[in-house]
């Protein structure tokens, strides 16, 4: 991740923009001293900066909560504030100079509002879950040049590798998303999926509930996938495939089809160290044969007028709410020079999302996008006015 160690942090006054990059307001952790964000405007991305204090030094970084797709805009962003506070920067990972073509000109990459405001339009989508290195996504994608691929990874170094790929191989109908994939699931539309490819999930042996194979994550698949479309799980661990077999054949109805170490035409490197190691590798596979009903998400993301005082919000640290169908956790709160920022987990206990809500005025909004349009998240936002409302 890109960041500074700094011999000192230092505030600089707000609002004002400096090398095309704007800073629009400075958050102090209400409860830790030794965190601050600090919100910034790059081109169409909106952010946090977050500055942690260490021993005897500061470390300025990009929020993960908050990270942008394009990472040189957090590149602009770090040096933009170290140059206008003039910080003594002890050391960096940013390149001053040094640029990549093929990264600045990703328009394969985008941001989750793409997808959310209005979905690409096309004869067959096909997805990949957790991509890696993007060996068999890519090669699907040339091998399939009239079908649009959406590539979802969470992982910077594994983006940032298949984006140069697209660039050099000009590779046209593959779009690129770091995002929670069970959550991109809730706003793709019905029927227009072909194949959902899951290939070597993390086990999360230890934590099931992050896994991606899930019942939610099942009935979603089977909404977007077409009439014979087909969820693809691919795995090494006998576990993941034991507990995926019977969490398809908990639903009533289903069609699988099982595979033990078959051959594909593209392998991970990965996969390549495994059969070496003469490793079992499992293949589920789920046939859609339902048309679904078209999806329909009813609700907004509005507030009404707060009622909490400032010292009654920030009273809400550390408290979690509950209520029929998910939470909502204040996991921080941030006092602002005119008012309140609550950092929230909220939604579904296997999926939330994470997200800051500014509270100005007796007025509450989301910063710096909405959440994601889904039955759990409109559940817990009208739960969330509620709280704000005492």
């Amino acid at each position: 991740m890109p960041h500074l160690h700094i011999e000192e942090f230092k505030e600089i006054d707000f609002p004002q923009k400096h090398n095309e990059v704007s800073f629009n307001f400075i958050a102090n952790n209400a409860k830790h001293s030794d965190e601050t964000l600090i919100s910034v405007s790059v081109e169409e991305d909106d952010f946090f900066l977050l500055v942690k204090e260490e021993e005897n030094k500061s470390l300025l970084k990009t929020d993960k909560l908050t990270r942008p797709a394009s990472i040189h805009n957090v590149h602009k962003a770090l040096l933009a504030y170290a140059d206008l506070a003039d910080l003594n920067v002890i050391s960096s990972n940013v390149p001053q100079k040094q640029k990549n073509i093929h990264l600045e000109e990703a328009t394969a990459l985008k941001h989750i509002s793409y997808f959310a405001d209005n979905f690409p339009d096309a004869s067959e989508i096909r997805i990949e879950v957790g991509f890696g290195s993007g060996r068999h996504l890519i090669h699907q994608a040339i091998e399939n040049p009239n079908i649009l691929f959406i590539g979802i990874e969470i992982h910077r170094p594994s983006i940032e590798q298949v984006l140069k790929q697209v660039s050099i191989q000009n590779i046209k109908n593959l779009l690129v998303l770091d995002y929670d994939a069970r959550l991109f699931m809730e706003l793709v539309p019905s029927n227009i999926v072909g194949k959902i490819y899951v290939h070597f999930p993390v086990p999360w042996d230890k934590k099931p509930h992050r896994r991606v194979i899930s019942t939610t994550f099942i009935e979603e698949a089977r909404r977007v996938l077409k009439v014979d479309g087909r969820l693809e799980l691919r795995t090494d661990s006998e576990n993941y495939y034991a507990y995926s077999y019977e969490t398809f054949m908990n639903f009533h109805k289903t069609i699988l089809h099982i595979n033990k170490n078959k051959d594909i035409a593209i392998s991970s490197k990965y996969e390549d160290r495994w059969k070496k190691m003469e490793k079992n590798i499992y293949d589920v596979t789920m046939i859609n044969e339902e048309e679904s009903d078209n999806l329909t998400q009813e609700g907004s993301f509005e507030f009404s007028t707060i009622s909490l005082s400032d010292d009654k919000l920030i009273e809400l640290h550390g408290v979690t709410k509950r209520f029929d169908g998910g939470f909502i956790h204040f996991e921080r709160v941030y006092k602002l020079d005119d008012g309140v920022m609550l950092r929230i987990s909220m939604g579904s206990f296997d999926r939330p999302e994470h997200l800051y809500v500014i509270l100005r005025d007796k007025i509450a909004s989301y910063y710096p996008t909405l959440p994601l349009k889904s039955k759990s998240n409109l559940l817990a936002h009208k739960y969330l006015d509620e709280v704000f409302n005492g």
